[in-house]
């Protein structure tokens, strides 16, 4: 079997706040492949968020990654100089971040923004990196896109926003494209539009995507592998068809009874009681046990670890002897 483009080991971030440790990712292994879509999965304030900033190693004080290994092409690129992983940054691994507004200059135009990687990493001249910046425009389907690249981003609506972001990202073809939330805050068919034009671009580049999502209905539609992600950890993963055909620990069945199924309305929404816990001082043992119809003793006393049920499919849970 071909090594993994991305293998992420024992992962820990946290933040040092002063009302205690903030245990943001505590303990997160993972693994992307080629040309694949790994989608992590979580309620807000999981973590998934910085586990993809651990990655970009983007984590600035108070946070800090404190333990763990992070292998893209067999290199651990927590060990490189940050003048090294800056040439990683946007030409290996680029990263769609959740509002694009905020990521996107106010005081440029949108072309001059998109020109810019091409320029740092391959040299591009000011002229030969605008006129790609106009042909990426085009190609994540905005109209007239000599026009928009000179726009600037006040002036787009917020779908245009998120294909500029997309331009960006993809100006220098990277291996991994890490998108969080890609379609937060746009309209349903907006949505589906963005995620059309993220699957067509990974097959035309034979690019990985690691998709950051709460909708386990976009994980369905779009994704190969998923980690369900609670209070800091993955508590299980798998191959999206296994997880959804076989949930085995009780977060993720949770997270799937409350899906609609099909045009019907239900007579009782399902919903996961409880919240989720403060990373700092998470609970006992298993973090999601004061919120578990099964939970025992054990559970609030021992953490479970992951253990490997069938090909793939990973799950921390005793229920079945995690």
């Amino acid at each position: 079997m071909d090594a993994p483009l991305l293998a992420v080991t024992n992962l820990k971030t946290y933040f040092y706040l002063s009302k205690g440790v903030l245990k943001a990712v505590d303990g997160v292994s993972l693994t992307i492949n080629e040309n694949e879509v790994f989608c992590l999965v979580g309620e807000t304030g999981c973590g998934k968020s910085v586990t993809a900033l651990s990655i970009m190693r983007l984590i600035f004080y108070p946070g800090k990654i404190v333990d763990g290994n992070i292998l893209y092409k067999g290199m651990d690129i927590l060990k490189l100089p940050e003048s090294e992983m800056r040439k990683i940054r946007g030409k290996e691994i680029a990263m769609i971040f959740q509002s694009p507004m905020k990521s996107l200059n106010p005081v440029f135009n949108v072309g001059y923004q998109i020109s810019e990687a091409p320029i740092v990493h391959f040299g591009l001249s000011h002229s030969d990196a605008w006129k790609q910046a106009v042909e990426l425009i085009e190609k994540v389907r905005i109209p007239d896109p000599d026009l928009r690249a000179k726009s600037y981003p006040h002036v787009l609506s917020g779908g245009m926003k998120q294909r500029s972001m997309i331009a960006m990202m993809i100006s220098c073809e990277p291996r991994l494209l890490i998108a969080d939330e890609p379609t937060t805050a746009l309209d349903v068919t907006v949505q589906a539009q963005i995620m059309d034009l993220l699957l067509d671009i990974r097959k035309k580049r034979s690019m990985s995507i690691m998709l950051i999502t709460h909708n386990f209905g976009l994980v369905a539609e779009t994704g190969d592998e998923v980690a369900v992600m609670y209070s800091g950890k993955v508590v299980e993963s798998g191959s999206v068809k296994d997880v959804f055909k076989e949930p085995l620990h009780p977060y993720t069945q949770g997270l799937l009874r409350c899906i609609p199924v099909g045009f019907e309305r239900k007579t009782e929404i399902d919903y996961i009681a409880g919240t989720l816990p403060s990373a700092i001082g998470p609970p006992l043992g298993c973090r999601f046990h004061p919120r578990c119809r099964y939970a025992t003793e054990k559970c609030r006393g021992q953490e479970p670890q992951l253990i490997s049920l069938g090909e793939n499919h990973l799950v921390a849970c005793h229920l079945h002897g995690g």
